[in-house]
């Protein structure tokens, strides 16, 4: 299924949720020759992935009927379990892959997972990590929760999407991966434009600062990937005035998630706790649609 239009040309996949992530990546399914039945709740993202090379489905249900595997790539878990019960599960058949691709809570996932599998689906979390660019150019890293089966089963749909597709562990441990990756993103990020603004504020150039720290132990991605910063490092957000990549709303969903998540399980996270509300504070002075990286504009 990866081996291009030929090996793929006669596998349906619905794919249902064409937003700025997912019409990314129905968009490469079709490319790689995966015959996609997409759906959409907005006239316009349907319209951009006909254009693209998908066939348009009047609904989820239709977009489920016939297809070997369905995607979703949805807001939240509420969203997914509503598609998933009311939509997938009457009209997909039984042995059809059922993906998430969404960032949703562990135990919706894990619930979701129970459910398909009873009815005799096939079912993984498989949520991405990229952003937009990367669903654009088939290169996210999928996370997936699921049996060794279903991840074996789900590995070539994914990887004709991302650059890596790697076996978190079973039912809902893609999500738990997720979560706790974008945990430490948002917290290092912070910790990021702090140091800069400091660099900053004791005389020292954006660029020198970059150059010593980027090979030096405070080295992170946010910083020699993403850097914070304009015109410091390879091209990022920071460079657009922040526009486009991953929502300031979006990393902050997460952490909220991550958030309920430690306080179900006990575990101690004064460090994301700190980050959610700096980012919360961001996001109230108008800058939810902006990258989430433009909170260095707080700190400069």
């Amino acid at each position: 299924m990866t081996g291009g239009a030929g090996a793929a040309s006669a596998r349906r996949v619905g794919f249902v949720g064409l937003g700025n992530m997912g019409g990314g990546m129905a968009a490469n399914l079709a490319a790689r020759g995966f015959k996609v039945a997409a759906f959409d709740l907005s006239a316009e993202a349907l319209a951009r992935a006909e254009a693209a090379g998908c066939v348009p489905a009047a609904s989820a249900a239709a977009a489920a009927e016939g297809a070997e595997a369905v995607i979703t790539m949805l807001p939240a878990g509420a969203h997914v379990a509503a598609v998933w019960r009311e939509a997938l599960f009457p009209n997909a058949a039984p042995g059809t892959l059922l993906a998430d691709c969404s960032t949703i809570d562990v135990a919706t996932a894990r619930a979701l997972h129970a459910e398909a599998v009873a009815r005799g689906f096939v079912a993984v979390d498989a949520p991405v990590s990229g952003g937009i660019a990367a669903a654009a150019a088939g290169t996210l890293t999928f996370m997936v929760g699921g049996s060794e089966a279903a991840f074996a089963r789900a590995k070539p749909l994914l990887a004709a999407m991302g650059k890596a597709v790697i076996h978190a562990g079973g039912p809902g441990a893609g999500q738990a991966a997720k979560l706790a990756n974008n945990m430490l993103l948002a917290a290092s990020m912070v910790a990021t434009c702090e140091a800069f603004a400091l660099a900053e504020r004791l005389g020292l150039d954006p660029q020198r600062f970059y150059d010593i720290a980027s090979v030096s132990s405070g080295q992170c991605w946010a910083m020699t990937s993403y850097c914070p910063v304009p015109g410091v490092g390879p091209a990022s957000p920071a460079d657009r005035g922040y526009q486009g990549g991953f929502a300031t709303a979006l990393m902050l969903k997460d952490l909220r998630l991550a958030l309920e998540a430690a306080a179900a399980t006990g575990a101690e996270t004064p460090m994301a706790a700190r980050a959610a509300e700096l980012y919360e504070s961001f996001a109230s002075e108008g800058n939810a649609g902006l990258d989430f990286s433009g909170i260095m504009r707080r700190f400069r």
